[in-house]
């Protein structure tokens, strides 16, 4: 790719990034065209679809979470390995709003231009989880895919103008129901709470 093309199509990349922000990943091409003062044939020809566009965007967030699940795996407990990466991972698809939807649907769709991307990640967190559950840390009745489906859904909460006060405290919630006494202690109540760390 030339130099001058390369330029191109990273500013349309930058312009899609801040436009989906604001308006979600529902925001018309032909408006981000316009944002980036550039032709709809010009994006097309770089992005001739709303997902290839949205891989483009999103794939090296797709490999810096994916490459963390590494790091935590090697470096952290299996308890916290699992809840910061989950942690991280719901912040992050947070950043665009409604990605969580196209990523739920581009994991059963072969065709769709996210699968690889997203089949990549949900194996990340599988393997953290498989990780905590072998070391009695989580619970054994969960799998990546039911990991995955709680990604989107806390994303969704924070996603929410109503419910975002309260998305922190029901990841709390979400997290202890992960985690078995191996890696949670009882409360008076009968609430678990993540093992104070040492």
């Amino acid at each position: 790719m030339r130099a001058d093309a390369r330029k191109n199509r990273d500013h349309v990349l930058a312009v899609a990034g801040t436009a989906i922000t604001e308006q979600g990943v529902d925001v018309s091409l032909r408006d981000i065209a316009r944002r980036a003062d550039v032709g709809l044939a010009t994006l097309l020809r770089h992005f001739p679809t709303r997902e290839a566009l949205l891989e483009a965007l999103l794939r090296t967030s797709f490999d810096e979470m994916t490459a963390q699940a590494g790091e935590l795996d090697a470096s952290s407990s299996p308890e916290d390995a699992l809840v910061s990466w989950l942690r991280d991972c719901v912040a992050w698809t947070t950043e665009y709003r409604g990605v969580t939807v196209l990523m739920a649907a581009a994991i059963e769709d072969t065709e769709s231009a996210l699968h690889a991307s997203c089949v990549t990640l949900r194996a990340a967190g599988a393997r953290l989880l498989a990780r905590a559950q072998a070391a009695g840390a989580a619970r054994t009745d969960i799998d990546g895919t039911d990991l995955f489906a709680l990604v989107a859904a806390l994303a969704w909460l924070s996603d929410q103008p109503a419910l975002a006060p309260r998305a922190d405290h029901l990841f709390d919630v979400v997290a202890s129901a992960i985690l078995t006494s191996a890696g949670s202690t009882d409360t008076p109540g009968g609430e678990r709470r993540p093992r104070a760390r040492s």
